[in-house]
């Protein structure tokens, strides 16, 4: 199904992270380290062709600008997004630890917005109240999965 999805073979699939309410998988976990060595710090993909289209489009809006500006003015939102960064370096080091990616986690974290795809990868994965930002991204996607399933395999989703 992430194949059909992505529309190529996924790359270090570590798990499906976060399913989508049709049933196929939205968000998936990826190992910390591709097949051949290379470090691979972006934990939590988001897969679903639907909702990645919508976050291209805010991030064409400007929202991460946005974002990142207020990261500069509102120190509890800034606390909060660095936990974010902290919860996903844990993760990633559950998988497995990469010494040349310690302390190096994505989408900008902890100072700045940079993919809102890897927000609202982890806000799915791990849940509302991680990622501040990430669950702004989510909130904003609206019903991607309302057409029905984005894509299906051998007639049926995953």
């Amino acid at each position: 199904m992430v194949e059909a999805q992505l529309g190529r073979p996924p790359r270090s699939l570590h798990e499906v992270a976060h399913r989508c309410p049709c049933g196929n998988p939205d968000v998936v976990a990826t190992e910390p380290r591709l097949e051949d060595g290379t470090p691979f710090p972006t934990a939590f993909y988001l897969t679903c062709p639907r909702a990645a289209s919508r976050v291209g489009t805010l991030e064409a809006s400007g929202l991460m600008q946005e974002m990142t500006q207020r990261l500069a003015t509102a120190p509890a939102l800034a606390e909060a997004y660095h936990g974010a960064h902290q919860a996903y370096l844990r993760f990633r080091e559950s998988i497995g630890r990469v010494p040349e990616i310690a302390g190096v986690s994505a989408g900008g974290m902890p100072d700045r917005v940079k993919c809102l795809h890897v927000l609202a990868g982890q806000a799915l994965a791990q849940g509302p109240g991680v990622n501040p930002l990430g669950d702004e991204v989510v909130d904003l996607l609206g019903d991607y999965w309302a057409p029905g399933p984005c894509a299906v395999v051998d007639g049926e989703p995953d």
